[in-house]
C-alpha cells in the first residue's frame, strides 16, 4: 500500500509580489536554471518546483493589478484562524507556495493508494467549524486526481467542516462543455455535478476553457484570471508596442486574445483559421491579420499536444513574423508537445504553474510563472467576504 504524507511548511511572512517564489529550505528543491536566453530582464529568484525561474518585478512592489486602495482594507489576514488549506498529490508544490504566501501551514493529510488503486484519505487535524480549501488540479492523470479530490471533499464533509472550497488551478474535462456531434456526453457538467454532490460548497478555478462552465456548477464559482501574471511579465520585456501583435491560435479564442491585446496597449489582433480533422489533430488553413516584421504573441488557455499552436507559429513565420511567443495558463504538455515547442518555432514559451511540469519536460525556451500569490490573495478575499473582482481592476 503506497502512502504519501504531505508535510506542512513552517509559517512565514507572506510575500508581497504575485510573482515571487517562497524561500523554502534550499535542500528541498533543485537549483538548476532553465529559461530562454536573454528573455528575462529582471531579477530571478530561487525555484520551487524545478528549473524554470519566476521574475520578481519592481523590487518586491506589487504588480499593477494589485496596486489598489481596495487592497488596504479588503483583507484582514490575522482576524480569524478558522481557515485550513489542504493539498492533494496533483500539485503539492503550488499548494506549499499558496500556504507560504498566506502565512499558514498546509494541513496534514494522509493520502494512500491501495494495491488495487483505491484511494484512502485521512485528515491529520480537526477541521470542525473551519473554512477548508482543498488545492487539487484535475490535471493528468485526470481521473486519478479527480477521484482524489472527491474523496478529500467527502472526508472534510464527514469531519464537520463549516465550508469546503475546491481550489482547481486546472479544471480537467473543461473542453467537453458542449455537444458538437450527436450522442456525445457533456463531461464538464458531469464533473461539476460530482464535485457538488461530494459536498463542496464553492469552487475556485483558474482560466476555465469556456465561461459557460461556471454555469454547470450549482454552487458559487470564483473564476480567477491568470492573464495579469503573464501580462506583467511581458511588460518587463519592454517590447515596443508598435512591433507587437497578439494572435489567437483559433477562432474560438478570439475573445480571450482581444482582451489580452487591450491590456497590451491595445495591440493589433490576428487570428489563425484552422480546421480540425479529429481530437488533438489540427490543420492550419490561413491567417487573418498582418504579422510581417512584428513580434507575435500567441495566447491560449492551455497547451495540450501543441499541435494547434505549433502549426500556427509555423504559419506566422511564413507570413514574416520576426519573433513568436507562446503564452498559456495551463501547460498540460501531452506528447509530442515538448518536441513541437522546443523545435525552434518559439522565442519563448511562457506558462504558469497551475499544472506541474516534470523536469524531463524542461527545455531552454520555457519560462514558468507562479500563480500561487494570486490564488492565495483570492482565497483570503473569499474567506473574508471581500471582493475578488477588484484584484483585476
Amino acid at each position: 500500500m503506497a502512502s504519501l504524507l504531505l508535510p506542512a511548511p513552517n509559517p512565514s511572512s507572506s510575500s508581497s509580489s504575485l510573482f515571487s517564489r517562497s524561500s523554502f529550505p534550499h535542500s528541498t528543491f533543485t537549483h538548476g536554471r532553465t529559461f530562454a536566453p536573454n528573455a528575462v530582464k529582471c531579477e530571478l529568484t530561487e525555484p520551487v518546483n524545478g528549473k524554470p525561474f519566476v521574475p520578481v518585478l519592481n523590487d518586491q512592489i506589487l504588480p499593477k493589478f494589485l496596486q489598489s486602495k481596495r487592497l488596504e482594507n479588503a483583507v484582514n489576514k490575522n482576524s480569524n484562524n478558522k481557515i485550513k488549506i489542504f493539498s492533494g498529490t496533483a500539485n503539492s508544490a503550488l499548494s506549499q507556495e499558496i500556504a507560504w504566501y498566506m502565512g499558514l501551514n498546509l494541513g496534514g493529510v494522509n493520502i494512500k493508494r491501495f494495491a488495487d488503486g483505491e484511494i484512502y484519505v485521512q485528515l491529520q487535524e480537526s477541521v470542525r467549524g473551519c473554512d477548508v480549501y482543498l488545492v487539487q488540479p484535475t490535471c493528468p492523470p485526470a481521473n486519478e486526481n479527480l477521484m482524489e479530490l472527491l474523496v478529500m471533499i467527502d472526508a472534510c464533509r464527514r469531519a464537520s467542516a463549516k465550508n469546503i472550497t475546491a481550489v482547481l488551478p486546472y479544471f480537467g474535462y473543461a473542453r467537453a462543455d458542449r455537444k458538437t456531434q450527436g450522442r456525445e456526453s457533456i463531461a464538464a457538467k458531469l464533473v461539476a455535478n460530482l464535485i457538488t454532490e461530494s459536498g463542496a460548497d464553492r469552487v475556485l478555478a483558474c482560466d476555465l476553457h469556456s465561461g459557460q462552465s461556471m454555469g454547470y456548477f450549482d454552487i458559487p464559482v470564483d473564476h480567477v484570471y491568470c492573464q495579469p501574471v503573464i501580462l506583467d511579465y511581458l511588460a518587463s520585456k519592454k517590447i515596443c508596442s508598435s512591433d507587437l501583435v497578439v494572435v489567437s491560435p483559433d477562432v474560438g479564442g478570439v475573445a480571450r486574445a482581444r482582451a489580452f491585446a487591450k491590456k497590451l496597449s491595445d495591440a493589433p489582433l490576428a487570428i489563425v483559421d484552422k480546421r480540425r480533422q479529429g481530437h488533438n489533430i489540427a490543420e492550419v488553413m490561413n491567417l487573418i491579420g498582418d504579422v510581417k516584421g512584428k513580434v507575435a504573441v500567441m495566447v491560449d488557455d492551455m497547451i495540450d499536444t501543441a499541435g494547434t499552436i505549433a502549426k500556427g507559429a509555423a504559419l506566422l513565420h511564413e507570413e514574416g513574423a520576426r519573433e513568436v511567443y507562446a503564452c498559456c495558463t495551463h501547460a498540460v504538455f501531452s506528447p509530442p508537445a515538448i518536441e513541437r515547442l522546443s523545435s525552434g518555432l518559439f522565442q519563448e514559451v511562457i506558462i504558469t504553474n497551475t499544472v506541474p511540469v516534470m523536469e524531463k519536460n524542461y527545455f531552454p525556451q520555457l519560462t514558468v510563472l507562479s500563480v500561487a500569490n494570486l490564488l492565495g490573495e483570492t482565497i483570503w478575499r473569499v474567506h473574508d467576504d471581500s471582493s475578488v473582482s477588484s484584484i483585476f481592476q
